[in-house]
């Protein structure tokens, strides 16, 4: 249980300075001795003080600052998903050829590259933090007292460290399904998108013998996926499982492992193997052509997330396209108007996703976009 939050009388106490010298520290205004500043921004980190973003004058965002916290991410391959009402879901056949690079990378460094810009946009530089332990706590609350305002990646801080935070600094978490409706939320509907993917597998191609492959047990945006995955068997009256048929971790090293242990195992391959996210399809997808399994001929593949890897893999991965930096766009767009009128009511905004027919499910007619309802 978290003590009771600093406040300024308590860092000048701590200091031995008075309040007056505290909030000149913080609000980098007037003068303050050496020693005076280095007592007090000792006793700010002792203490976890997080200086209120309305004391400072947040309309006139005096630190020209927001912040992003992203989940800890660990080795390059380890990138991947961490990661609501009214959704909308696109199914197009990907017309682009293979070799062509779009501008985007992996998951967090697409979410990166559209909050860089609308930081850029709005006058506003951009810092980001990622979540590590065992100084969680200590990085977050620090950055907290130095930007006007922070967008949290859901799942990267528990439940009590956001309310903290969010009690100081405007706060918008994105990705993962509404928890609360204390804070403006950005995400998308991963159960809508993930439906509509195995109504397309189930219809159109006629596969009834299907897999899912997890990620990380309990994680939000997978278990709307799942859920979505559930509903689709529903559905198309197909008995779903209680459980995933596989689980690993997000990371395409993890999900190499699952597959040599898939073909190791006595069971027969499932037609269809509906991945979580496209770095775990990617990791899959290694391993069968290693051992001569074809894809799609012999087992369909698919993914989610649309990062450019699954694009341009061998056959590309058929998936369901989260518009990613526009993600990152919108979230630091809230956050900014959240920064400009801190007692407005939170809001939700659900973007779009795009189911994107490639060769890893088989061979499609030249259809038109469907948009589908979620």
């Amino acid at each position: 249980m978290r003590s009771r939050v600093a406040t300024i009388q308590d860092v000048a106490r701590s200091a031995e300075v008075s309040t007056t010298t505290v909030s000149r520290v913080v609000n980098r205004k007037g003068f303050v001795s050496d020693g005076a500043r280095l007592a007090v921004l000792e006793a700010i980190d002792d203490l976890g003080y997080v200086p209120s973003a309305a004391a400072r004058g947040l309309a006139s965002r005096q630190s020209g600052m927001v912040g992003l916290c992203l989940p800890d991410t660990g080795r390059p391959d380890d990138l991947g998903d961490r990661t609501c009402e009214g959704s909308s879901v696109r199914v197009l056949l990907d017309p682009r050829p293979n070799g062509e690079i779009a501008w985007g990378g992996l998951y967090f460094g697409e979410v990166l590259r559209g909050a860089e810009y609308a930081a850029w946009e709005a006058g506003l530089a951009l810092t980001v933090a990622t979540a590590r332990e065992p100084d969680l706590e200590a990085r977050v609350l620090a950055m907290a007292g130095r930007v006007d305002g922070l967008v949290v990646v859901a799942q990267t801080l528990p439940g009590d460290l956001l309310d903290h935070v969010a009690r100081r600094v405007p706060l918008v978490v994105l990705a993962g399904p509404l928890i609360t409706d204390r804070y403006d939320h950005v995400t998308v509907d991963n159960a809508a998108g993930m439906t509509r993917l195995v109504e397309h597998l189930v219809v159109d191609h006629g596969v009834r013998d299907l897999a899912y492959v997890a990620g990380r047990d309990g994680t939000p945006d997978d278990v709307e996926r799942f859920r979505g995955f559930r509903e689709a068997l529903m559905i198309q009256g197909i008995d779903p499982p209680a459980e995933p048929s596989l689980r690993g971790d997000f990371s395409r090293r993890r999900a190499r492992e699952l597959g040599a242990e898939l073909l190791g195992g006595p069971r027969p391959l499932p037609r269809a193997l509906v991945c979580c996210n496209d770095e775990t399809a990617l990791g899959l997808l290694d391993v069968l052509v290693a051992q001569g399994v074809r894809v799609p001929e012999d087992v369909v593949l698919t993914g989610f997330d649309g990062i450019d890897a699954a694009r341009t893999s061998a056959p590309p991965i058929t998936t369901v396209e989260q518009p990613t930096a526009e993600l990152g766009r919108l979230a630091v767009e809230r956050l900014t108007a959240r920064i400009g009128a801190p007692r407005r009511r939170p809001t939700v905004t659900t973007s779009p996703v795009t189911v994107q027919l490639r060769a890893s499910c088989g061979k499609h007619l030249a259809v038109p976009s469907i948009e589908h309802e979620g």
